[in-house]
């Protein structure tokens, strides 16, 4: 299982404004990280409303990028196969490996909750094994999923029966646990940081790669703050991260997650809107929007179409 170096973009999902998911600027999209050095696609995840779309939308989602995947060899695939039924989530599975997926995802259910590492660990378990060969990791991200289990325990319980394992996206803010899990086994696990406005933070931790939203319009962002960590610069990377930081702070002020949407608007991609139940932004809050996007003075941190 070969482990990730750089940045995983979660993208977001194109749609028109009736909501309806556009396939066809999937190859473009596609065509757009590799051009930003994005390394890595995690699709049908947060971003990408993967709990919004239908199995048929995410098989055809699944489709599509793993099939310009094939054609460039430049950007690796990793499905979110989904969370509350393994019956589900396995048919997800299979259909994402017999289309060259390089790995899945699972995400804790968040319905029936599991009471523990054991339950959580046995679920991922059985649709591990329907897909032996497909590097499998887990989406931690209990703001969302209201699973707060300790990875450093799922791994416990997890390392023993789940061969295939790979690591874990990490989407939550315990450095303790994180770096547990980063030294469990001799580092036998990839542990991917989740949190755009704190990685710099995981850096010093040991992470290598990391998923998020935000690399999608601003890679050179966290290409340079990585470069700055590694040549010793902490004063850069912390400016870096501050930067960050303060593009991210634009998120809360517009609404949530949708507002990514409009930063890609801002740089040139027009990717729609979020379905319901996300609240979008108005066109008249998107100008107030894009005066302070050019407040920020970031310009030079955006990616480029």
């Amino acid at each position: 299982m070969n482990r990730f170096e750089g940045l995983i973009a979660a993208p977001f999902t194109p749609m028109d404004k009736n909501g309806e998911v556009v396939y066809d600027a999937i190859a473009g999209y596609y065509d757009f990280l590799e051009k930003n050095k994005v390394v890595g696609a995690f699709i049908n995840g947060s971003t990408g409303e993967g709990v919004s779309l239908s199995q048929k939308e995410k098989m055809k989602v699944v489709e599509l990028w793993t099939a310009r995947s094939k054609e460039k060899k430049t950007v690796k695939v990793i499905n979110l196969v989904g969370g509350t039924s393994y019956k589900e989530c396995i048919e997800n599975a299979q259909h994402a490996t017999e289309n060259g997926v390089d790995a899945i995802a699972l995400l804790a259910p968040f319905y029936f909750k599991p009471s523990g590492a054991k339950q959580l660990a046995e679920f991922c378990a059985i649709v591990a094994q329907a897909v032996p060969q497909t590097p499998v990791y887990f989406y931690h991200i209990p703001v969302l999923s209201g699973c707060f289990v300790p990875m450093f325990d799922f791994l416990q319980e997890a390392a023993p029966i789940i061969p295939n394992l790979a690591g874990i996206k990490y989407t939550h803010e315990d450095f303790m646990d994180f770096l547990s899990c980063h030294h469990f086994m001799d580092g036998k696990f990839e542990m991917m940081w989740g949190r755009d406005e704190n990685m710099l933070s995981a850096l010093v931790l040991g992470t290598r790669s990391a998923v998020g939203s935000t690399f999608n319009y601003a890679a050179p962002l966290y290409y340079q703050m990585i470069e700055a960590f590694d040549n010793g610069d902490l004063p850069k990377a912390r400016k870096l991260q501050q930067q960050s930081i303060d593009m991210i702070r634009l998120l809360g002020k517009y609404g949530g997650i949708a507002t990514g949407k409009a930063y890609m608007k801002y740089i040139g991609m027009d990717l729609g809107q979020f379905r319901l139940p996300i609240k979008n932004m108005a066109e008249k809050s998107y100008q107030r929007f894009a005066a302070d996007v050019i407040s920020l003075n970031m310009q030079e941190y955006f990616s480029v179409l």
